[in-house]
Formats: C-alpha cells, sequence, structure tokens
C-alpha cells in the first residue's frame, strides 16, 4: 500500500492569517473570540464570535474575482496558495493530471444564500438574482475554483458531514492516494458562517455559548460551567502526496498520514451517543489502520466543543479505547481557542496536530477553571497552558451533526 505524507500547509484562522501566526497563537493560548463586528447582534443571544481578524479580500484577489466568490470559497483559495507554495510544488513541471482537489465545507455559500434570499423577500418580487448565485453558493465550488486556478485535473469534488466534512476530505485524499488514483491531492476544508444566519441556527439549536459578558473565555471545553461552543470561520489546507513521489523531488515532509477511521453514531440528529460509541468505534479504527496499538498514541486533538454533552461523550470513550494509558497522554481542544470552524474544525485541527509532532509541543486547552465531577480529572487535559513532551503519533477527532464521526492518526516524519 502507498505511503501518504503532507508537504505543505496553510491556515487562515480566527488566531492568524498564516500558519506561522496560528501556530504562535495556539501554543501561547490565545483567544481568537470578541465582539461580532460584521452585523448588528442588538436582538441575537449570541454576541461574539472568533472572526478571522484583519482579512482584507483586496489582499488577495481583485475586486471582480472576489465578487465572484463567496467568502468560503476566498479563505480556500488563500489557503492553498499557502500549502501549495510552502510544498515547493514546480507547477511548471508536475503532472496535474495525477493532482487533485478534495475539499470540505459543512454549509458553504451561506452568505451569499442569505443575502440573495434577503434581496429577493424585500424587493418587488421581481427574480434578480446574480448569475454567480448558484456557483457561488454550492458546497463543492471551493474544489472546483482550486482546481481550475491550478489546471489540477485529478479527482475533484467537496465532501459534507458537518463538522467532520474537513476530516473525511483529509481521509478520501489519503485513500486515493493509496488507490493510486493520485499522486497529490490538495486537501482541507472552509467555512464562513459568522452571520446571521449562522449565529441566529445555532442560537435556535441552544448550541451557541451566550456568554456575552465572558466572551473571550466562552469556549471553556471540559469546564463544568460551559454551555455551548463558539462559532469561528476560517480554513486549513493540506498537501497530500504519495511518498516516493514527495521524496522523488526532494520535498520537505512535515508528517505522515497512517490511520483513518469513519463511523456514525446512528443515535441522534444532533446530539452525541451518551457513552460515545461511535467515537470509541471510529478512534479503534484509525488505531487498528494504522498499525498500531492504543499506547502508541502520545496526543489527542479532540472534538472538544465545550457542549455540555459532547465532551463528556468524548472522554468517556478516550477511556474505553485507550484504558490506563488514556491518563499518559495529552489531551487538548484548540477550538478553546479558534472556536468551532464547523466544517472547517478537522483540518486545522489535523495542522495543530502536525505542528505539536513538529515542536513536541501539545497546545493548551484554555479558559479551564471549575472541574466538572462528570469528566475524569486524571486525565491530561493540557489545561491552560501548553506541554512539552516528544510527540510521535497523534490523533485528531472531528464529529458531526448526524451522528458522522472521522478520525485521523499521524506520525512524525
Amino acid at each position: 500500500m502507498r505511503r501518504v505524507v503532507v508537504t505543505g500547509i496553510g491556515a487562515l484562522t480566527p488566531l492568524g492569517n498564516n500558519l506561522e501566526e496560528y501556530w504562535e497563537g495556539l501554543k501561547n493560548g490565545v483567544s481568537g473570540a470578541n465582539m461580532i463586528t460584521y452585523f448588528n447582534t442588538e436582538k441575537f443571544k449570541t454576541k461574539f464570535a472568533c472572526e478571522l481578524k484583519n482579512y482584507d479580500s483586496a489582499k488577495y484577489f481583485d475586486r471582480k474575482e472576489a465578487n465572484k466568490l463567496d467568502l468560503y470559497s476566498q479563505y480556500a483559495l488563500v489557503t492553498s496558495e499557502e500549502a501549495i507554495t510552502k510544498s515547493g510544488l514546480n507547477l511548471e513541471t508536475v503532472n496535474k493530471d495525477r493532482i487533485g482537489v478534495i475539499w470540505a465545507s459543512g454549509i458553504g455559500g451561506l452568505e451569499t444564500f442569505f443575502l440573495a434570499i434577503k434581496s429577493y423577500v424585500l424587493g418587488d418580487g421581481t427574480p434578480r438574482f446574480s448569475p454567480f448565485f448558484i456557483p457561488k453558493m454550492i458546497g463543492d465550488i471551493a474544489a472546483g475554483v482550486i482546481s481550475i486556478k491550478y489546471g489540477f485535473r485529478g479527482p475533484n469534488f467537496g465532501t459534507v458531514s458537518a463538522c467532520a466534512s474537513s476530516t473525511n476530505a483529509i481521509i478520501d485524499a489519503v485513500n486515493y492516494i493509496k488507490w493510486g488514483k493520485a499522486d497529490i491531492i490538495i486537501t482541507g476544508g472552509s467555512e464562513a458562517c459568522v452571520n446571521e444566519p449562522g449565529i441566529g441556527g445555532f442560537n435556535a439549536l441552544q448550541a451557541l455559548s451566550t456568554r456575552n459578558d465572558e466572551f473571550s473565555s466562552a469556549s471553556r471545553p471540559f469546564d463544568k460551567t460551559r454551555d455551548g461552543f463558539v462559532l469561528g470561520e476560517g480554513s486549513g489546507a493540506l498537501v497530500v502526496e504519495e511518498y516516493e513521489h514527495a521524496m522523488a523531488r526532494g520535498a520537505t515532509i512535515h508528517a505522515e498520514l497512517v490511520g483513518t477511521g469513519l463511523t456514525a453514531d446512528a443515535y441522534h440528529m444532533t446530539a452525541p451517543h451518551p457513552e460515545g460509541l461511535g467515537a470509541r468505534n471510529v478512534m479503534k479504527l484509525a488505531i487498528e489502520d494504522a498499525g498500531l496499538k492504543p499506547e502508541d498514541i502520545d496526543y489527542i486533538n479532540v472534538h472538544g466543543t465545550s457542549t455540555p454533552l459532547g465532551d463528556i461523550s468524548e472522554t468517556k470513550a478516550i477511556i474505553d479505547v485507550f484504558g490506563e494509558h488514556a491518563y499518559k497522554l495529552n489531551i487538548s481542544s484548540t477550538k478553546s481557542m479558534t472556536g468551532h470552524l464547523l466544517g472547517a474544525a478537522g483540518a486545522i485541527e489535523a495542522i495543530a496536530a502536525i505542528m505539536a509532532i513538529k515542536n513536541d509541543t501539545v497546545p493548551p486547552t484554555i479558559n479551564f477553571k471549575e472541574p466538572d465531577e462528570n469528566i475524569d480529572q486524571k486525565l491530561n487535559l493540557t489545561l491552560n497552558k501548553a506541554q512539552s513532551r516528544k510527540v510521535n503519533f497523534a490523533m485528531s477527532n472531528t464529529f458531526g451533526f448526524g451522528g458522522h464521526n472521522a478520525s485521523v492518526v499521524i506520525k512524525k516524519a
């Protein structure tokens, strides 16, 4: 079976607009949360989110091009360019028939959809829709525009599994390379839902924190006082490549993707299985696929959304899978800093795991104050401050509405 490695990384997150800024924010335990600036939140229960900081589309696109792209596609193009540039790919000589794009978004062009419908409803009933309305809004278009920009003619599609979407995309990329269908896949995910329907919709589900007076510390995974997640936005991109192909061109290998798992809870539309059944199964599958034992894993970047039920079920699953080793590995939720990027969460969290491996530093779970008696306090949740340790193998978990579970195991290069 062909080996699969990561040779390029790009990040656009609430902690920074490139990989280096993102990692600095993670290891220093910076909160990306602030009051929402994109719209008037006066009548909304939640008035804060993890927005991008100082993002200006004019830095990356001319006005005509930007008008054709929803923000989620803009974010995808920005991070894929960073990842491709850092991968050292020679776009003049590489075989573009053997390069694909598998890209994720849980929701796609929500802003585009919202503004178009709002304009129609508030108008005189005349359908004045932009010719770009459909292509801006659909969830697969980010994969399409990346391939068009670079001329990549390999496998090209989008993945949708709610908050597990970009981990699904990474897993698909790994499989397509293993199967010999491509030599390189540009993969990851992007999301741009900090807007009226995004905040309003998740408020209606009672999924978001409403701690407007404590916005910077509202994302508090594992803390007894957690009351929901904090919505984030942004993108993460990986250049995923067949090992021999990467070696032949002298690429820098950042990590190897050695194990993957996919399962379903088959339980509830939005709630996790209370005993973490699907989470337990997906971690077992990923470890087995990697040819490892549970005690080989050093660090788990957990889904850890800061919801009352989710954090409990995931920690139960970890104890079930890892037994006594659960108390020897590091666990952290970087959503405590970035917020929840929905379909892009898996991509930026896989990147966090890769950077933890490269730097032998586990980023923290910040904002923890009060222990929850329903969560085993013997677990090392990497609370409030990064920890140094040798990280040879890391796992990244993401779980989505609908009961979707996805997990990847990553190995030090």
